[in-house]
């Protein structure tokens, strides 16, 4: 169940990102980097406020509606929401104080509230491992959100309109799907329930949008310190890295957590550490040989997605900001299951203070020396001092897996697929998207081969029931 949960929300993620490539590659081309800036500006803070707005409501919706058990959480989460979305006129106060003009800063802070909406809707789904579903709202938002900037930007090139553009494609998504996660809600608004809401889910709230913030800290020092149009070169690269490499971590963990919950609720402590051990192997299996090889061929990708006014720096920082995924996902998509568990949403707040803490201080002094390449560097330092501190909290909350056995050959195949990729990159001497093809092929097949050696994952046990399965289904077939 674990792998077809997660195949099916890699599937919705992997053509996801694919889009959002295309986003990459057709907005860097039909904007400067000013404009792009602006937009990324905007996003960035509209993922802060977003998070804000729906963070009191992920706990309820993870340990209540994912039970299945006829509890319907949903009346008390859209008014909730709806109560939120009053602290609007606040938001664009900051959006102003953070450097946004007026017109970026309203379209802004609609994102922000179309984005919230988003996430809520795919929450409830996602609960009830509805990822057919999910996919379908995932997909729609991604290429509306490519068709719909097109259009914004053969309008006029604004960053204004594009904000304008995304807004759109989220609440086209939400309207999709609308009749799936929210059909049959009773709208209703008791104050002594949303004020036991608010209780429990303020730290992880706080939590989450400290995270938020020092997810995109970084952009805003950029702009401060070096320019919006920095800031949107900069981003452009770390977008890039992150389309390619979270939404697999993503659609595994999407799978994880609810099953996680499930199985801790029905069948205990063992047995979900169990259930954690096989998912942390899996993760790691996935996301670490995708960022090792992605950072080996980083400047091929970037040649080839981003507009000409973007290369040169994301070529610098794109292998760094690579290395930092692999943190950032152990941390976020793993070893916060320890705090969910637990239910210690305290751990969220602690965490992300080091985190933010350590951003904020490493962007200022490593911009300042660096220029706008010591943010990666920043980047990477934060979210090693979130993974390092995240992991001494589990040891006081729910204590999940870490088998290093069983992540060690991973490590060794990983590093030894990269290598082969970076020797054989010398010696290429093709166009960049032919380049990208060879090296991607290479070493898919190298870390493949070592992972069958290894039997990472449990691979041959897992191909071996795949090929059974398929050989009696064609049988039956050829029966019928």
């Amino acid at each position: 169940m674990i792998i077809g949960q997660a195949s099916i929300n890699l599937t919705a993620n992997v053509l996801s990102a694919l889009l959002g490539l295309g986003c990459v590659f057709v907005f860097t081309r039909l904007f400067s980097p000013h404009e792009y800036g602006v937009y990324l500006l905007g996003v960035g803070f509209a993922s802060v406020i977003s998070v804000f707005l729906v963070g009191w409501f992920r706990n309820i919706i993870l340990s209540g509606h994912a039970r299945n058990d006829g509890t319907d959480v949903r009346g008390l989460v859209i008014s909730g929401y709806l109560v939120c979305c009053l602290t609007a006129p606040i938001a664009y106060a900051i959006a102003r104080l953070v450097g946004l003009d007026p017109v970026a800063a309203l379209a802004t802070v609609a994102l922000s509230v179309a984005i919230g909406l988003f996430e809520l809707t795919q929450d409830l789904v996602r609960a009830r491992l509805l990822a057919l579903s999910a996919m379908k709202a995932t997909l729609v938002r991604a290429a509306g959100l490519l068709a719909l900037g097109a259009v914004a930007a053969l309008a006029s090139p604004s960053g204004f309109l594009l904000l304008l553009a995304a807004t759109f494609a989220y609440l086209l998504a939400v309207f999709v799907q609308s009749r799936t996660a929210w059909r049959g809600t009773s709208f209703k608004f008791d104050r002594s329930d949303f004020l036991s809401l608010a209780k429990t889910g303020l730290p992880l709230t706080v939590s989450l949008t400290l995270l938020a913030i020092s997810s995109v800290t970084d952009r805003f020092v950029i702009a401060n310190l070096v320019g919006e149009a920095d800031a949107g070169r900069y981003v452009a690269g770390l977008d890039l890295v992150r389309q390619t490499l979270m939404m697999p971590a993503m659609s595994m963990a999407a799978a994880f957590f609810p099953m996680a919950v499930q199985i801790h609720a029905r069948q205990g402590d063992d047995a979900v550490r169990s259930h954690l051990a096989e998912c942390v192997e899996l993760l790691l299996a996935v996301t670490l040989p995708a960022a090792l090889g992605f950072a080996a061929i980083s400047s091929h990708v970037a040649n080839v997605l981003l507009g000409p006014e973007f290369r040169e720096l994301a070529i610098q920082i794109m292998p760094i900001l690579a290395v930092a995924v692999v943190f950032q996902v152990l941390t976020q998509q793993y070893l916060h299951a320890s705090f969910l568990l637990s239910g210690r949403n305290s751990f969220y707040l602690i965490n992300t203070a080091s985190i933010i803490a350590a951003n904020v201080i490493l962007s200022y002094v490593l911009v300042h020396l660096f220029g706008t390449v010591g943010a990666a560097w920043a980047r990477l330092a934060a979210d090693v001092t979130g993974f390092a501190c995240a992991l001494i909290l589990t040891r006081f909350a729910f204590r999940v897996p870490l088998p290093l056995g069983r992540l060690a050959p991973i490590l060794i195949a990983a590093l030894t697929m990269a290598l082969i990729v970076a020797a054989l990159d010398r010696g290429l001497h093709v166009g960049d998207l032919t380049a990208c093809a060879i090296l991607a092929g290479l070493g898919l097949v190298s870390y493949a081969a070592l992972a069958w050696v290894f039997d990472i994952a449990r691979a041959r046990g897992r191909i071996k029931r795949a090929l059974a399965l398929f050989r009696t289904r064609f049988a039956n077939n050829d029966i019928g």
